[in-house]
């Protein structure tokens, strides 16, 4: 790997992570100032948190801070430069530029609004981010103040329905986790392992896999691929334990009666069911 490039990282919370290659990057110190894509940062200590740690990420770009307080106040400090993107948005970023598409149009953030327009408003200052508007800062300098500002986007209106432009995301490498793998590289995911996964090892120069288990070519049946061998460049096995996010403890009976659903109602299956995996 080189310096100075873009690595995107599978993931969503602590399911999918590809902690192995983390490690691995971790341990190499005089790699660095790397612009990462990941859904968040991970935690102290655990994941991409590490990477954070050790100085070597310079730019983040995800939909969230999260519970890690290193990646907060370091973005806070002006260590680092972060693009706070739609978590949708950065999965079609993804997928765009595995498609060679270089732009797309997105109602997600069309609409919000900025520091100075809520002001006028409200008549009153408000920590209020806007993405349409670009008011969102990037970039911290030491002292507080805001050192880059995000740039507004281009809006376009489609059958009556505003959109904001939205460039892809093209990666140098990355970093995917899998359930299984064969050794053409034909990758198998477990449930919600999917998730970033798939689309980031389909847009990357260079993908590098991390398989809970690797096994001879065939065994994986071809229905069950979910990302084809065309796409990867090395496969290397799984070495690290998996972690759980957050322990829910049982619930008597009940308990559980009193958070059954009404008849007919949707449920949104949010960071609860992709922690299962």
């Amino acid at each position: 790997m080189k310096s100075d490039t873009t690595v995107l990282v599978g993931g969503f919370g602590f399911s999918g992570v590809p902690n192995t290659l983390i490690n691995a990057l971790r341990d190499r110190p005089d790699l660095k100032n790397f612009t990462v894509v990941s859904n968040n940062a991970g935690m102290p200590g655990v994941g991409l948190g590490q990477l954070l740690e050790t100085k070597q990420i310079g730019t983040m770009i995800a939909s969230y801070i999260g519970d890690n307080k290193v990646f907060e106040q370091m973005y806070l400090k002006g260590q680092l430069s972060l693009q706070l993107t739609p978590q949708g948005t950065i999965a079609e970023k993804c997928a765009a530029g595995a498609a060679g598409v270089p732009a797309f149009y997105t109602p997600a953030a069309y609409g919000t609004i900025g520091m100075h327009m809520l002001t006028e408003l409200l008549g009153e200052d408000t920590n209020l981010l806007a993405v349409q508007t670009g008011e969102l800062p990037v970039r911290y300098n030491t002292d507080g103040t805001i050192a880059v500002m995000a740039p507004a986007k281009e809006t376009r209106e489609f059958n009556g329905k505003s959109y904001v432009m939205e460039e892809s995301i093209f990666g140098d490498y990355a970093f995917v986790k899998v359930a299984k793998a064969d050794r053409l590289g034909n990758c198998q995911f477990r449930k919600a392992q999917n998730n970033f996964n798939e689309t980031m090892g389909k847009n990357a120069k260079i993908t590098i896999v991390e398989a809970d288990e690797i096994v001879e070519d065939g065994v994986i049946a071809a229905e069950d691929i979910h990302l084809q061998g065309i796409y990867v460049k090395k496969v290397i096995k799984s070495t690290e334990p998996k972690h759980i996010e957050r322990k829910v403890f049982w619930k008597s009976p009940e308990e559980q009666k009193k958070a059954l659903l009404e008849g007919g109602a949707y449920c949104c299956a949010h960071i609860g069911a992709h922690s299962l995996t």
